[in-house]
């Protein structure tokens, strides 16, 4: 789709290399994508329950004000609510556009081209800031103590 929408002028001689970048490019993205919603995920791993589901989102079960679930474990409960306030307090300190960019991406798990339309820019800045936000994330919360894997 990229090829025909963006290239469709060009001659049929320059179309199979442009469309070889296309496809590295977006296999690319899609493995960068990939390992940045893992290792968000491995994180929150240790806030899923040892028997539950693969469709288990612990996103959707972390105790906030609003949301009173409870972990089976009072220890776990103050684990969970220390490592939620520490990823706050990191998400705060981010740039605006970092933290829209990582919150539309893997928060609300908006692709690459939404995230734009929403944001109003290019996908590449997309890609910036959520990569930038990334890192400045694993930085705070591992001088917090906080191992990312």
């Amino acid at each position: 789709m990229r090829l025909a929408e963006k290239y469709g002028d060009k001659p049929a001689a320059e179309l199979p290399p442009l469309f070889q970048r296309i496809l590295q490019n977006t296999i690319r993205d899609y493995y960068r994508r990939e390992k940045a919603r893992n290792a968000w995920l491995t994180l929150f791993s240790s806030f899923t329950p040892k028997n539950e589901d693969e469709d288990y989102d612990p996103l959707d079960n972390l105790e906030n004000s609003e949301n009173q679930a409870v972990p089976a474990m009072p220890d776990e409960s103050l684990q969970q609510r220390q490592i939620m306030a520490l990823i706050e307090r990191a998400l705060v300190k981010l740039p605006a556009r970092q933290r829209e960019a990582f919150l539309l991406r893997y928060w609300e798990n908006l692709d690459t081209t939404e995230t734009a339309a929403a944001m109003g820019c290019s996908e590449g800045s997309v890609k910036t800031h959520c990569s930038r936000a990334v890192h400045a994330l694993a930085a705070s919360l591992k001088a917090e103590g906080v191992e990312l894997p």
